[in-house]
């Protein structure tokens, strides 16, 4: 069941506050004081990272259902991409085993899952929606280390972090660099680039210039959402996950049955060209974001993902790591645009220049962003054997030891051979 925990009086980065910050959170196994791993989401995953059992040592409010959602006994709305977002990862037996490690995933501020955001209860008793206060990375950082402070962790065994939620756990390493032993950023970068800064903007003003988005001010029975802008901006979103040859090998140019989804305009050559099965797919994903995920909140992550730069007061990469005394693994796809092989690389080449023990594993995948979701088999075993082992654990592979030896696949302990790749992107 996901818990909620009030930390108290909370100051965010911009300088604004609010009286009471609320935050959902998960635990999956036991505490025994030293092996608390801490994993953090994606842009719209949530709290519930799998369906393992819940820890029972939770003594915060359950979410209330009838406020927050209606799935199952959590309370929350998690459906679609949201639920158990990495069961096949994290669980008993699993690469971050639940009958071994303590596991926390923690909503982060500014999202919709329970934590306090745009669409949770002000203090005047109506949703904040733009009122909330600016998020940024290090503001989810802080909170983390507030929660973790009133479950009784101190020191965690590892962050653990994909995507954006992998720039979460590169700046523990930044901002709290005494209380993380391992941190593992996978699929992720020190910063944007800006070709999707550019197409974070774009999925942005679709929200808001939807007309019924209204300022942020659309909470309520009486006010449609803006589903138009929310599900365009998703499009958006799902093109920049995927690499153009997975495109290309699920959909190619093949024509879908008719008909477009209720939020496309009326166009008058559809009798003349097909609708085509990438174009449902993108219908049918965006539609079903909408039930889901509010807009106001993606609005806000994805600025909180579009500022962060690792670099940010230290002047570099490499500097903001440097009191950093644990290890680091970056984990990169071959076919990932979003977050590149080389913005990984860079990310490694920094941690080692001010000493940090580092291993760059690179994945030879073209399933896009989304393989670190999809390859299970590809990310499981060195996630596994770094929590156990560090850089040197078996299946940890270094690109920098690959170049030197071109036999390539063993690690540092002369790890197995690169697994199979998932058979389909979007399994059911």
């Amino acid at each position: 069941m996901t818990a909620v925990e009030s930390v108290g009086e909370f100051q965010f980065e911009c300088g604004e506050s609010v009286p009471d910050l609320t935050l959902a959170y998960e635990t999956y196994g036991e505490f025994d004081g030293d092996n608390a791993v801490l994993v953090c989401h994606a842009l719209t995953g949530s709290q519930h990272v799998s369906n393992a059992p819940r820890s029972e040592d939770h003594d915060a409010d359950a979410v209330d259902g009838s406020d927050a959602g209606d799935d199952g006994d959590t309370g929350v709305q998690t459906a679609g991409q949201a639920r158990a977002w990495w069961d096949d990862v994290v669980g008993p037996g699993k690469a971050i085993d639940t009958t071994e490690y303590y596991v926390v995933c923690v909503n982060v501020p500014g999202s919709c899952y329970g934590s306090s955001g745009p669409p949770s209860e002000g203090p005047d008793g109506e949703p904040w929606g733009t009122d909330f206060p600016p998020v940024t990375v290090g503001d989810w950082t802080r909170a983390q280390r507030r929660l973790l402070d009133r479950l009784g962790v101190g020191r965690l065994h590892a962050v653990v972090g994909g995507s954006v939620g992998g720039m979460n756990a590169l700046d523990w390493a930044k901002r709290f660099p005494d209380d993380v032993r391992r941190v593992a950023a996978v699929a992720t970068a020190a910063r944007l680039d800006t070709q999707c800064l550019s197409l974070d903007a774009i999925a942005r003003r679709a929200i808001t210039t939807d007309p019924n988005w209204n300022g942020g001010d659309y909470y309520g029975a009486d006010r449609p959402n803006p589903d138009d802008g929310l599900a365009q901006a998703r499009r958006i979103g799902h093109i920049m996950y995927l690499s153009k040859a997975s495109m290309g090998r699920k959909f190619g140019r093949r024509t879908a049955g008719r008909g477009a989804f209720g939020d496309a305009p009326a166009d008058p050559t559809d009798r003349f060209f097909p609708y085509r099965e990438v174009e449902s797919y993108l219908d049918y994903n965006a539609d079903s974001f909408t039930g889901r995920f509010d807009a106001n909140s993606y609005l806000y992550l994805t600025r909180a993902m579009d500022e962060y730069d690792l670099a940010a007061d230290y002047g570099s990469d490499a500097e903001a790591l440097a009191a950093f005394e644990g290890e680091l693994l970056a984990l990169s796809f071959t076919g990932d645009w979003h977050f590149t092989v080389e913005q990984s690389r860079a990310l490694a080449d920094a941690a080692r220049d001010v000493d940090v023990p580092t291993a760059h594993h690179v994945v030879e995948s073209d399933h896009g962003h989304d393989a670190f979701l999809v390859e299970p088999e590809s990310v499981g075993p060195p996630l596994r054997d770094f929590l156990a082992d560090g850089v040197d654990g078996r299946a940890v592979r270094d690109e920098g030891d690959e170049r030197n030896d071109r036999g390539g696949s063993g690690g540092h302990s002369g790890g197995p051979d690169r697994a199979p790749v998932h058979a389909s992107l979007f399994p059911g």
